[in-house]
């Protein structure tokens, strides 16, 4: 209405003048000017209120998008941990199974021995057998067809011993597998549980906005496009790391590891958050104060891990005792699951870095420290390339990150790639916002 008013004052002075003065009378390029200004005036009027129709029903998409979202990790964390729950039962009968099998093996070499302890008793008495009494030809007979009914007795228990033996060492591989599954199942819950965690504080924002005018969604927009001071200074966290570093840095640095790879940027913090995220929801373990049971002797795979630890630490002339590295998973009822030891920013168990550790000291001419970011960062990028990452795109990405957290591409644990891509495009953004 504001901006007709002076159209009316125009009016109203036109009429004022008509009886007394004639129109030419009028200033007309005045007039000419305070008409244009009025519809110029109209046209901001309209551009704005189309303007904020697009937004409110920007807005109101966005807002059913994130509550669909919302309702859809929720599901999904109730089926993973329903699936927790299953293979744990599998795990606990598969156990039982195990024990049972040590239990009828011990019965085997029981009835083995017995058959053993009875035919050095029939040696010691065969000859005596032989010929003593009227029969004496005829007890050596009957003597032949025991030992034989015996010795078939013994190759019968021993070929049972010998499938019980495969038996075990194929619950044994089953087991691990099922240990496995379910440190992955854990690992993806948690991951599953953070996404739940920022989706619900972007919508609770959205509806804070909402609250207000409708141009306040513009405002909190263009707001966003200015936070690349804020956006550069973010502390950027990383596990297992004394001195945190800022986003800036991290893109400095990954930037760096970027170059010597092929690697993406964005893509490489991308996973390197991820893991740090894990690790932190893990714990640690191996520090200072630590109980035994969280030390590396009790917590590392001894037969892959526990050498290289050593290797590693006396090489950087730390001690092995009171190294940080990362704790075992644990399943619902607090059963431990599988192994940890994973070390530094980018968590790689010393097995694994030992092939890794050698390509940094091979390109930067130094020992390669899995706790030193710029080290950790180019070994995490060549591994990442080995696995297919460099230049091959977002499915390529994909498939490298899924290698990088499980060592293959099962889609019951998409949730991490999927979210690692998803990391990545906001870091894409990020970084185009601090260039």
């Amino acid at each position: 209405m504001r901006g007709f008013i002076p159209i009316i004052l125009i009016f109203a002075i036109l009429t004022s003048f008509h009886s007394s003065y004639p129109l030419y009378a009028l200033d007309k390029a005045a007039l000419e000017k305070e008409l244009k200004d009025i519809e110029e005036q109209i046209k901001v009027y309209e551009k704005e209120l189309v303007s904020t129709q697009k937004e409110k029903k920007t807005l109101e998409s966005t807002l059913k998008r994130l509550r669909g979202e919302q309702a859809k990790l929720r599901l999904e964390i109730e089926k993973t941990k329903l699936e927790i729950g299953e293979i744990s039962l599998t795990i606990d009968d598969t156990r039982k199974s195990l024990d049972d099998t040590v239990r009828e093996i011990t019965d085997i070499k029981n009835d083995l021995s017995h058959i053993i302890r009875t035919l050095e008793r029939r040696d010691t008495t065969f000859i005596v057998a032989l010929f003593s009494g009227e029969n004496g030809f005829e007890n050596f007979f009957n003597e032949v067809k025991d030992l034989e009914r015996l010795s078939a007795g013994v190759v019968d228990i021993s070929k049972k011993l010998q499938g019980k033996k495969n038996e075990l060492s194929d619950l044994t591989f089953k087991l691990e597998g099922e240990l496995d599954d379910t440190k992955n199942l854990l690992s993806t819950q948690s991951l599953r549980q953070d996404a739940v965690v920022s989706k619900t504080r972007e919508q609770n924002t959205l509806l804070d906005v909402t609250k207000g005018r409708e141009a306040a969604f513009s405002e909190a927009l263009a707001e966003k496009k200015k936070r690349a001071k804020e956006i550069r200074n973010a502390v950027y966290e990383l596990l297992g790391v004394t001195d945190q570093i800022t986003f800036g840095q991290a893109v400095e640095i990954a930037s760096w590891a970027s170059g010597q790879t092929g690697v993406r940027t964005a893509f490489l913090l991308a996973v390197l958050k991820q893991e740090s995220n894990l690790g932190k929801n893990v714990g640690t373990c191996n520090r200072i104060g630590d109980p035994p049971e969280k030390s590396w002797r009790n917590i590392m795979k001894p037969d892959r891990d526990q050498e290289p630890f050593l290797k590693i630490t006396a090489e950087l002339g730390v001690d092995p005792d009171i190294t940080p590295v990362s704790c075992p998973m644990r399943d619902s009822k607090g059963n431990r699951i599988g192994w940890g030891g994973a070390m530094g920013p980018a968590q790689f168990i010393p097995s694994t870095w030992v092939k890794y550790g050698l390509q940094v000291e091979e390109r930067l001419g130094k020992k390669a420290n899995p706790w030193d970011i710029r080290d950790a960062f180019l070994a995490a990028a060549l591994l990442l390339k080995a696995n297919g990452a460099s230049g091959g795109g977002e499915d390529a990405e994909w498939k490298a990150a899924m290698r990088y957290f499980s060592g293959g591409t099962n889609p019951r644990f998409r949730f991490y790639g999927d979210r690692v891509i998803e990391l990545a495009r906001g870091f894409e953004e990020d970084i185009e916002a601090i260039r």
